[in-house]
């Protein structure tokens, strides 16, 4: 880690925002090793001075007086503070004659994201399953955002080779599932939605929004259309077919290297706009003309996020905005859907331009349900069961990374009464929350201003190429190491070395091997390289995916390319330039073409036609995002938790009347159904109060996701003064999207009525 002196006077630094994927650039101003104020960062390459609510709240978190700042290990039934090397003699303890007797699939390993925004984390967690070994592995992915990245994989090869939308020369950007006004942007890294919208609507441009919200990108959209929860397929399909029937398929220079639109023609063809539109919600002719407009206007891109991820039809959704923007010559162009060019780390950059192995899924099966790997995971709504059910294979052992899954997965209950079955719980988090209260040994992070930082994913969905680096804040507590060195002293107790190896010299190992695979027979020279600057952990791991990206300097070769100490000594960090179309240059695909028809989509597509004719339920359920509360750990946080009640029921009028339910009353809100699993004995139902709002669809209610702070032993004091209601509670944990085994989030069948207080 490079040192930084603890500011003794007043000081400005610089600091990427770490609370939500838009990555702002913030300045920082420290006195007496003291936060006093935070502010955007003007001249950041990216953010260009914009920050929202979570910028601030920085200095809340640094401060707060419930994070972590030491290890926790249970004695006697109680998690009591320890030293580090007790804490590590402890995990080599208990966790390695698990190993030696159960095998490695007895260890699972889960990841939350809030690890997708630590460098250290994000770098070493694989190496840290590796070393494990173990095929139980599960992430916050299978509950967000696995069907965007499976339809990415099938069609370009990669799993992050997601298509953004180029907002600052769009001209009609249609949005589905999503509200960036709230998140700003997910799976797409973007800064100031509402300028960049609002720059859109100056120049001409047009944005529609389709949700069963009105959100708060949609309030600020030209139109909005109420959606039927989990109809986006058959909204999707039925644009396709649009395309089709009224001649406007026009793929221009992507039919070249497109593969499979005769096999999607004849797949969408019973999806008429006339025949999904009472299913919708949209009517027919609706329909048809978003088509022709989208069709038509030369700069234009479809969008679906978490709303067309979080659905039983997920990955189809996924696959179809794909299919509309390349079937109208939108995608890989200005203005449209195009794909960034990270610095580093992004695997469609690497390797050879134009063709490779594609992905696989399916490699193994979840010992209980038989649920297909996808991406090396397993969903996370199959972890209780498979701490629950005996035989070879069979849970003993959970490590947790930043994840809370009691909280943000379906079925906390049970898995609250799985955990407590475990031979063995190690959870690395700052907090003491309702996954790590259940621990044997909780070792925290440091505060995001005592850690350096570059964002390894985000730059591979940002609207626009850059590379930015921050430094360390504040030095970090002498005797707290990071998350990386967390890592690798676990890594070492894997391999059977113990929990006091050298750390640094496993370091070099693994960096060694890195190397040795990359460059070959000049690994030697790049080693030596890498070590001149005495920098150690994830800044050496840096450093060589800079200077071998895309735009590095090739250790010498190519002397006006970057590497760290460029990007380190740029304020701000360096703007690499607008996206640029990247086919056939991005493609890793086997066959060197954007395969269009996976077998997989045509299959369930079926499948979905025989869903088509069924009656929506009456009553159903979405989830919803807000600027202030991105994730569930940042309700903890006064300068985000302040302010009027969140955590509410939002209700259409006519619902409410019909139900009887006044502003402000306690709605109770129920599964409609069991969900099969045997766990009748676990209450899915919660109480909330009614909002009542014409901003929701008939028919459909709306609670916000990452609330229920209301379990004893849990340590978010701020949190737990509104615990709020879970929406996970409610959701039933066998609803899954059967091609990437996501959660469903969105459209679960509820009842509500009022609760009748007692007298």
């Amino acid at each position: 880690m490079t040192a930084t002196p603890t500011p003794t006077a007043t000081d400005t630094r610089y600091r990427i925002c770490p609370l939500c994927e838009a990555c702002c650039g913030l300045d920082v101003q420290v006195a007496d090793g003291k936060v006093l104020a935070i502010r955007g960062k003007a001249n950041d390459a990216f953010s260009q001075g914009y920050i929202c609510p979570k910028g601030f709240a920085l200095k809340d978190l640094h401060e707060d007086p419930d994070r972590l700042r030491q290890p926790l290990v249970r004695r006697n039934g109680e998690l009591q503070p320890a030293t580090w090397d007790e804490a590590f003699d402890e995990i080599e303890r208990r966790l390695v004659p698990i190993i030696e007797q159960q095998g490695r699939d007895a260890v699972g390993l889960t990841v939350g994201n809030p690890a997708a925004h630590k460098m250290s984390l994000l770098l070493y967690f694989g190496r840290l399953a590796r070393a494990l070994g173990t095929k139980n592995i599960y992430s916050a992915s299978t509950l967000d955002q696995m069907p965007k990245q499976l339809a990415a994989g099938w069609l370009f090869g990669n799993w992050f080779s997601i298509a953004v939308p180029d907002i600052d020369r769009c001209d009609f950007l249609l949005i589905l599932g999503a509200n960036p006004m709230a998140s700003n942007g997910s799976l797409w890294t973007v800064t100031d939605f509402r300028g960049r919208a609002k720059a859109l609507r100056q120049r001409g441009g047009q944005i529609v929004v389709v949700d069963p919200r009105r959100s708060e990108t949609a309030a600020i959209a030209d139109a909005h259309h109420f959606i039927r929860p989990g109809a986006d397929v058959f909204l999707l399909a039925a644009m396709a077919h649009t395309l089709f029937d009224e001649g406007l398929a026009r793929p221009g220079r992507l039919a070249e290297w497109t593969a499979g639109i005769d096999a999607v023609r004849d797949a969408v063809r019973p999806f008429a706009p006339e025949a999904v539109a009472e299913r919708c919600g949209i009517a027919a002719e609706t329909i048809r003309a978003l088509t022709r407009q989208l069709a038509t206007t030369e700069r234009a891109c479809v969008y679906g996020r978490i709303g067309t991820c979080t659905q039983e039809f997920g990955t189809l959704s996924s696959w179809l905005v794909d299919v509309l923007n390349v079937l109208t010559g939108h995608l890989d162009a200005p203005g449209g859907a195009m794909f960034p060019k990270a610095a580093a780390f992004a695997a469609n950059t690497q390797g050879k331009p134009g063709t490779g192995r594609g992905v696989v899924t399916g490699r193994h099966a979840s010992r209980v349900s038989g649920a297909p790997e996808v991406f090396g995971e397993l969903p996370m709504t199959l972890l209780a069961e498979e701490i629950e059910t005996a035989g070879p294979g069979q849970i003993k052992a959970l490590i947790t990374v930043a994840s809370n899954p009691v909280l943000s997965s379906p079925g906390g209950a049970r898995l609250e009464k799985a955990l407590d079955s475990l031979d063995f719980m190690l959870s690395l988090d700052i907090y003491l929350n309702e996954t790590t209260r259940h621990a044997d040994v909780v070792l925290p992070g440091l505060s995001p201003l005592e850690d350096t930082h570059y964002d390894v994913s985000f730059p591979q969905f940002s609207h626009r190429n850059h590379a930015r680096y921050s430094a360390a804040v504040f030095e970090p507590p002498a005797d707290q190491p990071a998350e990386w060195q967390s890592l690798l002293r676990l890594i070492a107790i894997a391999r059977g070395q113990g929990a006091r190896s050298d750390v640094q010299a496993l370091d070099d190992e693994l960096l060694a091997q890195e190397v040795n695979r990359q460059a070959g027979e000049h690994a030697a020279a790049v080693l030596a390289a890498l070590q001149r600057g005495g920098r150690r952990g994830p800044e050496r791991l840096l450093d060589l995916a800079l200077r071998t990206g895309p735009y590095g300097d090739l250790f010498g070769m190519k002397p006006d390319g970057l590497n760290l100490d460029k990007v380190m000594a740029a304020d701000g960090g360096i703007d690499l330039g607008a996206l640029q179309p990247r086919i056939p240059e991005l493609l890793r695909t086997p066959s060197g073409r954007i395969e269009l028809a996976p077998p997989a989509c045509l299959a369930d597509l079926q499948r979905a036609f025989t869903r088509l004719g069924e009656p929506a339920p009456a009553m159903v359920i979405v989830g919803r995002r807000e600027v202030r509360s991105n994730n569930s750990w940042m309700h903890n946080l006064h300068t985000l938790a302040k302010g009027p009640e969140r955590c509410t029921v939002l209700m259409h009028p006519a619902d409410a009347e019909r139900l009887g339910l006044a502003q402000g009353a306690l709605a109770h809100i129920s599964a409609a159904q069991g969900d099969g699993h045997g766990d009748a004995d676990i209450d899915r139902s919660v109480t909330a109060p009614i909002a009542i709002s014409a901003d929701m669809m008939p028919g459909v209610i709306s609670l916000p996701h990452g609330w229920g702070h209301d379990k004893p032993g849990a340590k978010l004091r701020v949190a737990a003064e509104r615990p709020g209601a879970n929406l996970n509670a409610v959701l039933d944990p066998s609803l899954r999207d059967p091609l990437s085994g996501n959660a469903v989030l969105s459209g679960v069948a509820v009842t509500v009525r009022q609760v009748v207080s007692a007298r």
